[in-house]
């Protein structure tokens, strides 16, 4: 699977809320500091579709976009490659990271560790 671009991953944020939509819904639902014209919207979502994220639908002479792979598989593969790029495929590395920038506070420590007894998330 080909990584977002910065801009490809907002349209994407966009379908998922959706769950799909028209390139104008889709336009719509972004965040006013994400937005572009329409038409560099339809280019991205194109690119979107030829990488393998969404699937058109022909409705009359317009095209829904379908979003091809969850929020959560997406998210999957982000981190495990994020990890593995920067921090050696170590999750501990990381966390040592964010907790060394005061990313993470103690509490959030705890709460992570009552987690992992859990085995919630």
């Amino acid at each position: 699977m080909e990584k977002l671009t910065i801009q490809e991953e907002e349209a994407m944020r966009s379908i998922w809320e959706l769950n799909g939509g028209f390139v104008k819904e889709i336009l719509e639902n972004m965040k006013p500091e994400e937005r572009v014209p329409y038409t560099t919207l339809a280019s991205t979502i194109k690119n979107l579709e030829r990488k393998g994220y969404v699937k058109a639908v022909k409705y009359a002479n317009a095209k829904r976009y379908e979003p091809l792979i969850s929020l959560e598989d997406y998210r999957a593969k982000f981190v495990t490659s994020f990890v593995g790029d920067y921090f050696k495929n170590s999750y501990k590395e990381m966390v040592s990271f964010f907790v060394k920038e005061e990313k993470l506070s103690p509490q959030e420590l705890e709460e992570i560790l009552e987690m992992i007894k859990n085995n919630k998330s």
